[in-house]
């Protein structure tokens, strides 16, 4: 249990040291991503206004990730749904917020995703 809780502690301080330098703005909200064991989540939030522009995530049901949503297909179908709907709302460039997980696996498949289907950071 110690290994877990050190692990968790961690990260948030890697969290809390890029979100130190990153910041989200009207030209160029912030693309955070957070990944659970099952589920993996993405959002582009301006944050001087403090609201979300657009999110998706594998827990939609519109998103069609199936029934494996702990992998990396599912975070490239996510970071797909996400570059689509925040071109919806007319965003193109945002500053990529990893969360303080590794650039690797499913945080690069989402990122990748974002990339291929318009957004630019």
């Amino acid at each position: 249990m110690d290994k877990q809780r050190d692990k968790s502690i961690r990260r948030n301080r890697r969290r809390i040291g890029i979100r130190k330098r990153i910041t989200g703005t009207p030209e160029r909200p912030r693309l955070s991503v957070y990944k659970s064991v099952h589920h993996i989540y993405a959002q582009i939030i301006d944050d001087l206004d403090g609201r979300t522009l657009a999110a998706a995530s594998t827990a939609e049901k519109d998103v069609g990730a199936g029934d494996k949503t702990g992998n990396a297909q599912a975070a490239t179908l996510v970071g797909a749904k996400l570059a689509e709907r925040a071109k919806a709302k007319g965003v193109t460039q945002v500053v990529f917020d990893r969360g303080g997980f590794k650039y690797h696996g499913r945080v690069k498949a989402l990122a990748e995703a974002a990339r291929k289907a318009g957004l630019s950071f």
